[in-house]
């Protein structure tokens, strides 16, 4: 019967040197991976409250307005909602992405 913890190999047989590497390395990635998942998930919830306060619309939409901005634009979504927060701090926007700003959330209107 194989170990769970490693495939293909035998109870009471310890894992091998490589095998820990490998999981080491795999659980490493994933880490990283996840770390920038819930830096990206922070950065889009700020932007949708930025979206809530400055045009008067509900978080779902403030999502939809986002997601529609990021596949018009063919921009990431974490890229368009840290665009948008900088532009409530005063910053510019891309003549595209306010274009498609503007033309989202009139759709919600």
């Amino acid at each position: 019967m194989a170990s769970p913890a490693f495939p293909g190999r035998e109870p009471g047989v310890g894992p091998r040197v490589d095998d820990l590497v490998q999981q080491v390395e795999q659980l490493g990635t994933e880490n990283e991976q996840l770390q920038r998942a819930v830096a990206s998930h922070a950065v889009v919830d700020q932007a949708i409250g930025v979206l809530v306060m400055m045009a008067k619309i509900s978080p779902e939409d403030g999502f939809t307005v986002l997601r529609e901005v990021s596949q018009h634009t063919n921009t990431k979504l974490s890229s368009i909602a840290e665009q948008i927060i900088k532009h409530a701090q005063g910053a510019g926007l891309p003549e595209t992405v306010l274009s498609e700003l503007h033309a989202a959330l009139a759709r919600r209107k």
